[in-house]
């Protein structure tokens, strides 16, 4: 698929970019925080925004390589239209270097291979959600702010046709972005590593500072979108329960003691295959720090059956959402989203949809 001229579709001008007077022909991009400075003819960071003739571009307009109908419990978001489903989409790259990613095929794959990936246009990608009953959209599996220009199109079409907007995202996009797409982003799951300990972004992620993840959360929250937060718990690297501690402490203080907390268990991938998977104990210990610093929704991820997958109420400890995996096994909310046995109000966003209703576990 091309435009005039014979230009890709993929290609277009990028948004959030300045010329740098004092360097002809340079451009500084100012989508995510690492706000790259660009010669003429070269790439940033992420692998796809490309300084065309001191104009920038993004080859990845439409360039899909995950097109997937999921739960949107896999996000995860646990409180937010729980039981719906939600068309993903994925680009390729990314501006964060983990060395563990669990997607590092695609979200790397532009180190080895290249761009590569299926085009699609805004209207068919939400034409298709509606088409499967889908009741929105999440861009995930890779960063998307590195498809802003896409991403945001989409989410502005979707909104129109009735459908929901969510993200997957690292938290490193620029108050200028988070302003732009706040009308049309619904809920966010930024994902932490480490619980946001320095050495590891900066030595397992290539991350300078992993402060702005701090600011966009601030920012998000004002802008009324529905924050979920996880938190990759690598062994060795970043496992300590005083950094979980510190970030529960900063969420309760900063974003409120209601937003869900996920701690994800690791397994070896990518560059990191060495290391075991992150010990079930040393997440429950986790888990219970997190709550003593005052979060009432703690949730493990990434251990299918762990009584934590649950939903409990905050009041009198009643489990009110239970779940295996991405599927919810049973709804005990009341009609108006309280607890049937102590009454208390349940946070909840969005009625329950129920799609998600999968199979119970073969016991």
């Amino acid at each position: 698929m091309s435009k005039e001229g014979g230009v890709p579709y993929y290609v277009r001008e990028a948004k959030f970019w300045v010329p740098l007077p004092d360097r002809p022909g340079w451009v500084r991009c100012d989508l995510c925080h690492r706000r790259c400075l660009i010669a003429p003819n070269k790439w940033g960071v992420c692998g796809v925004r490309k300084n065309v003739n001191g104009r920038l571009y993004t080859y990845v307009y439409g360039l899909l390589t995950a097109y997937n109908l999921d739960p949107i419990e896999k996000k995860p978001l646990y409180h937010f239209y729980p039981g719906s489903a939600v068309l993903s989409i994925s680009t390729v790259g990314c501006n964060f270097y983990c060395q563990f990613c669990q997607n590092w095929e695609i979200s790397q794959s532009r180190l080895e291979k290249g761009l590569y990936g299926e085009v699609r246009t805004p209207e068919q990608v939400v034409a298709d959600a509606k088409m499967v009953n889908a009741d929105g959209i999440s861009y995930t599996y890779n960063e998307p702010t590195i498809m802003y220009e896409f991403m945001y199109d989409v989410a502005v079409l979707a909104k129109k046709e009735g459908l929901f907007n969510t993200m997957v995202t690292n938290g490193y996009m620029t108050p200028e972005a988070v302003d732009d797409i706040a009308p049309y982003m619904d809920a966010a799951t930024v994902d932490f590593k480490g619980a946001g300990n320095k050495d590891v972004y900066r030595r397992l992620m290539a991350v300078p500072d992993p402060e702005p993840i701090f600011e966009t959360l601030k920012a998000m929250k004002e802008k009324g979108i529905w924050i979920e937060i996880t938190n990759l718990v690598i062994p060795k690297y970043g496992d300590r329960e005083e950094d979980v501690r510190k970030l529960a402490r900063w969420i309760v203080d900063n974003l409120g003691d209601r937003v869900p907390f996920h701690l994800l268990r690791f397994y070896p991938q990518y560059k990191l295959v060495d290391l075991e998977a992150t010990p079930v104990k040393m997440l429950e210990r986790l888990a219970k720090a997190a709550k003593e610093e005052g979060l009432k929704y703690v949730y493990i991820g990434n251990v299918p059956g762990h009584p934590l997958e649950h939903t409990y109420c905050p009041n009198c400890g009643y489990p009110v959402i239970e779940r295996y995996g991405f599927y919810i096994t049973k709804w005990r909310l009341t009609k108006d989203g309280r607890c049937p046995r102590c009454g208390a109000k349940i946070d909840i966003k969005g009625e329950f949809r129920g799609k998600s209703m999968g199979p119970l576990p073969l016991l």
